[in-house]
């Protein structure tokens, strides 16, 4: 067990980090099929060899790091009633799966051995349950604002009695009635890795498929033979999808091969199911690399032709690099949201309004700038003063972005802005409206052509009124002022327009930014990144290609420094160990002037502070040493020694302050700090004599004003 647990954890970190796969090579070819792989689709006897009672596996869900404390309330509340009344309750599917890879789930599924309607029963008056669905019916529990699906092991799908017939007699013979209808439904499941049960009374893990095999070696396996499972049903593709771009999982080739062979099914299925999928996958932290799968396996010229048809014209482009701009609209989206904190569709739709527009309308990357911080920013004099400052690098997108123009003056952005805000409310019809889609198509006439629309008109619509202000009067522009730049997930979730207004204008700018390229202080100035709460942490492997620079540093204004190359990071890097060593003999200076002179590397000041040390060292012998009877000459002759080593201290100090070094402007003090150090080091030592030779009159006269005050009355 301890075993397996360790199995699970070491591969954590590879699947929260999964890797984004860029555009630069070319468009996927379909595999070809194999003329006998067609001839066991309905042959359900071919599931035999997937039943191994070997293989079935309990295990203990503490070793694997799962406690009952990590349930949601609403699915304890579920859990916990059903015990009570009688009934087995389990967590199954992909909450299981999550919980095993320390994620947050996206919701909780329940499994219970009592009937949907007597499920609803065991409900009433406590909170409002009811039972929908036709093809494979569940009940819903709103519990405070959270629903918790509840399926029963009576529930069979409405699928071939054949099917049914043939598991069941796969069964093996065990006196454990509850080990075989776990197992039995567990067969019905899509992917093995779903297919694990959770019992948080006996705090036990239920494996019949070998599902913890597969999540260690991160594959994607289905239950039943693949080419079955997606024949029976398509939208098992999109779901493998989605949990293969979540989680980082590989495909085994029977899987592969199915989907390829099975993915043209996808188009039967309903349209309000694929919109959820489509949704599922652009939502909730996994956009790009679902967009990649969906481009690859040539299903996003189904769900997204517009946005298939510039990657494919992208892709064969041997001339010029391709431009992976829509990618990065969406891997920055990515770093915003998760399964926790989704965002409403207006989001993506707006994303996919924007990119759509540039490709028809490459802009001026000056406006593109304006256009995004403003939206961030929330007003236009803020907006336009940021875009000045971030808008002097090359940003390296083609074809959606121009060469910027920088001495544009504020009206002429304001007009481009306007303009660009316009351009893309009309872009929204395309993919709203099957006439806009043919139309926008009509630029990709090699292109296979659809007129299939799958995003509501409602998300068209709300989408299009986060650019209608823009549109309107973009110098007027404001929307409430935010306390900070935290994003409010539950608003974003909801789909409040400022909300996502400012989302999507901090997602441009990112990837305004990832674009850059220049070297020197300019490609540094040109460089920006946004502090907001619920950015993902971006590992080094994962930076943009087109920006393969070194993160070196972050000033305060949240601007990201970057070093462009080799040259460039050796001559930092020694520049910075010169900084930093005179960052130590600066602090050393306040030790004293004996050591100040000793580590000061400039020859004539060490010789000026060997001379205050002697000055030093003397005003120290003449105090130790005077009597009583010489007491004005020697006080004379220490004030005359105090003249000196001021006058020497003023001196160093102008010497000191006319250092023009850039360390001193990037890590010493301010001059004005350093003056101040060195004055507290001259009146340390006056201090400290003072003191000696105060205490020396006081013992013999025990009168007189000490040296410190004595120099003030001067």
């Amino acid at each position: 067990m301890n075993h397996n647990k360790r199995g699970v954890l070491t591969r954590l970190k590879t699947l929260v980090n999964s890797h984004s796969q860029g555009f630069h090579s070319p468009a996927p070819k379909r595999p070809k099929q194999d003329p006998s792989s067609t001839e066991n689709d309905l042959d359900y006897s071919v599931c035999r060899g997937r039943i191994d009672v070997s293989k079935w596996k309990t295990l203990d869900a503490e070793e694997l790091g799962i406690t009952s404390s990590m349930i949601s309330y609403p699915s304890q509340f579920v859990l916990k009633l059903l015990r009570r009344k009688g009934f087995e309750s389990y967590l199954v599917g992909g909450c299981v799966r999550d919980l095993l890879l320390n994620r947050t789930p996206k919701d909780f599924d329940v499994i219970t051995t009592a009937k949907l309607m007597e499920v609803r029963a065991q409900f009433r008056g406590l909170a409002r349950a009811e039972v929908v669905g036709r093809r494979f019916p569940i009940c819903l529990v709103h519990i405070k604002g959270s629903v918790v699906e509840v399926t029963s092991f009576e529930t069979v799908a409405r699928t071939s009695n054949r099917k049914e017939q043939f598991l069941y007699s796969l069964l093996p013979k065990c006196s454990n009635k509850k080990d075989l209808f776990r197992c039995k439904n567990s067969l019905r499941r899509d992917f093995t890795i779903n297919s694990l049960f959770y019992d948080p009374f006996a705090n036990k893990i239920y494996d019949y498929t070998d599902g913890m095999a597969d999540l260690r070696s991160l594959k994607l396996e289905t239950v039943i033979p693949a080419q079955m499972s997606f024949k029976e049903d398509p939208g098992r593709i999109l779901r493998g999808f989605r949990i293969a771009a979540r989680l980082g999982l590989s495909l085994s080739r029977e899987t592969e091969a199915a989907m390829w062979k099975y993915s043209s099914l996808v188009k039967s299925l309903d349209k309000n199911k694929i919109m959820i999928e489509l949704n599922y996958m652009l939502s909730y932290g996994a956009a790009e690399p679902s967009l990649h799968l969906l481009w690859k396996f040539k299903l996003l010229e189904f769900l997204l032709p517009v946005h298939a048809a510039y990657l494919d014209e992208q892709a064969i482009k041997e001339d010029a690099p391709a431009s992976n701009m829509l990618m990065k609209l969406f891997f920055y989206l990515d770093n915003l949201v998760a399964c926790d904190r989704p965002c409403d569709c207006t989001l993506w739709v707006g994303l996919l309004a924007f990119h759509l527009t540039l490709v028809n309308n490459p802009q001026d990357a000056l406006v593109v700038w304006a256009f995004a911080s403003v939206l961030y920013h929330g007003e236009w004099e803020k907006g336009i003063k940021f875009a000045k400052e971030h808008a002097k690098m090359y940003v390296n997108f083609a074809p959606e972005i121009r060469t910027s123009s920088i001495y544009k003056s504020d009206e002429e952005i304001a007009k481009a802005v306007t303009k660009l805000a316009s351009l893309v409310m009309h872009s929204i019809p395309a993919l709203v409206e099957s006439n806009s889609l043919l139309q926008s198509m009509s630029r990709y006439p090699s292109f296979p052509q659809s007129d299939m629309i799958f995003v509501p008109k409602k998300a068209g619509k709300l989408a299009s009124a986060i650019f209608k202000m823009l549109a309107s009067d973009v110098e007027f522009y404001k929307t409430e002022r935010r306390k900070n730049s935290k994003i409010n997930y539950g608003m974003l979730g909801k789909g409040h327009l400022s909300e996502i207004a400012f989302v999507l204008g901090k997602i441009v700018l990112e990837t305004m930014s990832s674009g850059t390229v220049g070297d020197g202080e300019d490609s540094e100035a040109g460089q920006c990144h946004l502090k907001t709460e619920g950015t993902k942490e971006i590992a080094q492997s994962q930076l943009p290609d087109l920006v393969n620079h070194e993160v070196a540093a972050m000033n305060g204004e949240g601007h990201l420094l970057s070093i462009p190359n080799s040259e460039c990071r050796q001559g930092k890097s020694k520049k910075r160990k010169l900084v930093k060593n005179r960052c130590i003999a600066k602090k050393k200076m306040s030790s004293g002037n004996q050591e100040l002179s000793e580590k000061f590397e400039y020859k004539e000041n060490k010789e000026e502070q060997q001379k205050l040390v002697k000055l030093s060292q003397k005003v120290d012998m003449s105090t130790e040493d005077s009597l009583p009877k010489k007491k004005n000459d020697h006080r004379k002759q220490l004030i005359s020694d105090r003249k000196k080593i001021t006058s020497a201290n003023k001196s160093f100090l102008h010497q000191a302050k006319h250092m023009k070094t850039d360390e001193d402007s990037t890590c010493m003090p301010s001059q004005s700090t350093v003056s101040e150090n060195h004055q507290v080091i001259a009146n340390s030592n006056i201090d400290v004599n003072a003191k000696t030779t105060n205490e020396s009159n006081l013992k013999k006269k025990k009168k007189g004003l000490s040296l410190v005050e004595m120099f003030k009355g001067k």
